[in-house]
């Protein structure tokens, strides 16, 4: 993905927050148990505050940056219970950071939206000596209603021509761990990898709404859009029932500043 392509589909996702709210799954539980209750976080890319409550329920005081605004002000109502939490709307590649330095730097499927030019370096100077990196990642893997999942490549060949032709998912055993970038930083000790592979059932219209949130299915154009959610649509109902699985694999990688 190219710089434009990238700042393009990163506004794109943030243009119905309260969809996203509702239909994005969220995070294990488990996840929050890696960072220290009472920290001071810096959380980048905070969306609607779905890690952020959990967050804040371990009793930390939050910095929470988001680039949309519409996201943003929703965070901010659903966080109004948590005196320590403070939504920013603002990129956090321009946004000042403060002199006091944090104690944990916390990205949940925002990381990748950043400039891979200075994500690491900027969060590194966010951070205090010895304090965390915790950059969360989900993939959709191999399970769930894995047949639907080869079926609907179909629906995306013919709607959508970036799709290579015979995609099929990954088993969560073959997914990489990837410490490259944050080790080529020279600025972290050993990246540790912790991962939660699990399920999440939604019926054809649930299903539909949750694509409506991807930046990729709402960047096409809107007949190609609308064709495809047709497609889709048309196969969960007549040959999955109207409902299906999905697998989802949450990896947590967290390395600690050196210094």
């Amino acid at each position: 993905m190219n710089d434009d392509d990238r700042l393009l589909l990163r506004r794109t996702f943030t243009e119905d927050a309260v969809l996203y709210d509702r239909m994005r799954p969220g995070y294990p539980a488990a996840l929050f148990k890696h960072v220290p209750r009472g920290s001071r976080v810096l959380e980048i890319g905070c969306g609607t505050g779905q890690a952020t409550v959990a967050l804040a329920e371990r009793g930390c005081a939050v910095t929470a940056i988001e680039l949309g605004a519409e996201m943003a002000a929703l965070a901010r109502r659903k966080l109004a219970r948590f005196a320590r939490v403070d939504v920013v709307n603002a990129a956090f590649e321009e946004w000042p950071l403060p002199p006091e330095p944090f104690d944990v730097v916390f990205a949940a499927t925002s990381f990748h939206w950043l400039d891979p030019a200075t994500r690491v370096g900027r969060s590194a100077d966010a951070l205090r000596p010895g304090g965390p990196l915790a950059v969360v990642s989900t993939e959709h893997v191999a399970g769930g209603t894995e047949a639907f999942f080869a079926d609907v490549q179909r629906c995306y060949e013919r709607w959508d021509p970036a799709t290579p032709p015979g995609l099929r998912l990954t088993p969560a055993s073959a997914i990489p761990y990837d410490s490259g970038e944050i080790d080529a930083s020279g600025r972290f000790g050993p990246v540790r990898f912790h991962r939660f592979e699990w399920d999440h059932a939604y019926t054809t219209r649930e299903y539909l709404d949750l694509l409506g949130t991807y930046s990729g299915h709402r960047a096409l154009p809107a007949e190609a859009r609308t064709g495809l959610l047709d497609c889709i649509a048309a196969l969960i109902d007549n040959r999955y029932g109207g409902r299906i699985v999905k697998r989802y694999l949450t990896q947590l990688a967290l390395a600690n500043k050196l210094g």
